[in-house]
């Protein structure tokens, strides 16, 4: 007598980015073992859960998140298990977190091992970019440390002088590592001098409080460091990811480096998506203090324009866990403050509303930017897409359910969402992690700490091992 299987989700609709089908998944030991055409009988199990009418969708890979993040005097309220709860209670599976070096007595190698540690306590996976800020004759070694240990991305800054940004000569050199190690370059992309100076004029004129933040960052700081950054990329044959871009010049730099052959790619954020600068003159300015800033309602709407095109390639969070009582200590002074938004937990829905609902896109487009396109540029493995072999991580996902954010509400350890009040289309029913289900009916049931450190694979090797074994569509960036 053959052993059950532990789970099976029956009579659902399987979306993945490449197309989908009814079928029923079948999950044993905490991996996708079948999929059924949805006519066939349901195959006993262990736990069968019905999904009929719904959808089933690949578990989202967040690949942008600050947990326990320390910036200056700043440190995010979070840690590894809050922060993994409130990611599994938005039907996000994965998050790739940073190893930032809080000082210039961290090394970029302690600073990742240091954020290993922490995630023992998470309760879903985690994977995990280093950062360079400073070029010394150690760093390729580190870097060749951090590949062995499975990270296989590099962050920069281009802005923060005197505290995280690196300068172009250590952006260059590292990014001729990452070509030697087969990893990827990311890039926070504002020009720093134009942002110094620009703030330094806001503050001479007494323009300097949370409510002119937008004046101090222009577009224009975004889009040349972008070109700037591709032209280094361009010289070193490095392959490039762009975080949180806010303007669609940014993004339209990026899709004409793609055009000439480059590896570059595009990452927005919800909050770019469906906030604008008008933010700055509400009661709460202080909710929306994040860099780059909130755009005009024009650019915003270009940027839409963009994600709908398919010109940008991943949503995700920038979460970064700070409470009112840290961003109102300096609202006088947007050089003193923390910036960063919560927002783990609410990606997908404020995503599926921008795209779906309101923007008129495809469910499967929704899986690209949330999941697959995250797992597959980020090189984690099985991960991001519902076939056999693949993690069991999934989302029966109800695009009907329709709440308002309340931030008191929500699970990230903090007291705001910059979403507060907005009414969000499709959210999590259903979700499990690892095979395990911890969000049902019956509500949370937390796994403990569970989660496991994900080794990530080489930029390359990953998209050729996907492109032997899965529908083309998603072993192909777009």
């Amino acid at each position: 007598m053959s052993q059950l299987p532990d789970l099976v989700i029956a009579h659902g609709t399987v979306v993945n980015s490449f197309g989908r089908q009814d079928a029923h998944v079948v999950v044993d030991g905490g991996r996708v073992t079948q999929l059924i055409d949805a006519a066939e009988p349901v195959p006993a199990a262990h736990r069968i859960i019905d999904a009929s009418g719904l959808l089933v969708i690949p578990g989202g890979i967040d690949g942008h998140c600050h947990v326990a993040q320390v910036t200056g005097r700043f440190r995010t309220l979070d840690d590894y298990a809050v922060t993994s709860k409130a990611a599994l209670w938005g039907g996000t599976t994965t998050i790739i977190d940073f190893g930032i070096p809080r000082d210039a007595q961290e090394t970029p190698l302690d600073a990742v091992l240091n954020k290993k540690r922490l995630a023992a306590e998470s309760r879903c996976d985690v994977a995990l970019h280093g950062s360079v800020i400073k070029w010394d004759e150690t760093v390729p070694w580190q870097l060749e440390q951090l590949a062995a240990e499975g990270v296989r991305s590099v962050k920069m800054y281009t802005t923060n002088r005197g505290s995280t940004m690196a300068d172009g000569d250590t952006i260059l050199k590292v990014m001729r590592e990452m070509v030697r190690l087969d990893g990827l370059t990311y890039i926070h992309a504002e020009h720093d001098a134009i942002i110094t100076d620009c703030t330094e004029q806001h503050a001479s004129d007494g323009r300097i409080g949370i409510e002119h933040l937008h004046r101090t960052r222009p577009e224009l700081a975004e889009e040349i460091s972008v070109k700037e950054t591709l032209a280094l990329a361009h010289y070193t044959g490095a392959p490039v990811y762009f975080v949180h871009q806010s303007t669609p010049g940014a993004v339209d730099l990026v899709t004409e480096a793609r055009e000439r052959g480059q590896e570059a790619y595009s990452e927005t954020c919800p909050h770019y998506l469906t906030l604008d600068d008008t933010v700055y003159g509400s009661r709460f300015p202080e909710w929306y203090a994040c860099c780059p800033p909130m755009r005009s309602a024009e650019t915003v709407a270009a940027l839409k324009n963009r994600l709908a095109a398919g010109a940008i390639h991943t949503v995700s969070s920038d979460h970064s866990c700070y409470d009112l009582s840290q961003k109102r200590e300096r609202t006088d002074d947007v050089r003193f403050m923390p910036h960063g938004l919560p927002g783990v937990e609410t990606r997908m829905p404020v995503t599926f509303t921008a795209l779906v609902s309101d923007g008129g896109g495809s469910v499967e487009h929704f899986v690209e930017v949330f999941s697959a396109a995250p797992a597959r540029i980020n090189a984690v493995p099985r991960k991001g897409a519902i076939v056999e072999g693949f993690d069991a991580d999934l989302v029966i996902f109800d695009p009907a359910i329709q709440r308002d954010v309340d931030g008191g509400a929500l699970h990230m350890g903090t007291d705001f969402s910059p979403f507060e009040g907005k009414t969000l289309n499709g959210w999590p029913a259903v979700v499990i992690s690892a095979g395990q289900v911890v969000l049902d009916g019956d509500g949370f049931h937390d796994p403990g700490p569970v989660g496991r450190f994900v080794a990530r694979e080489g930029f390359t090797e990953h998209r050729d091992a996907l492109s032997d074994s899965l529908p083309l569509s998603l072993s192909q960036p777009a």
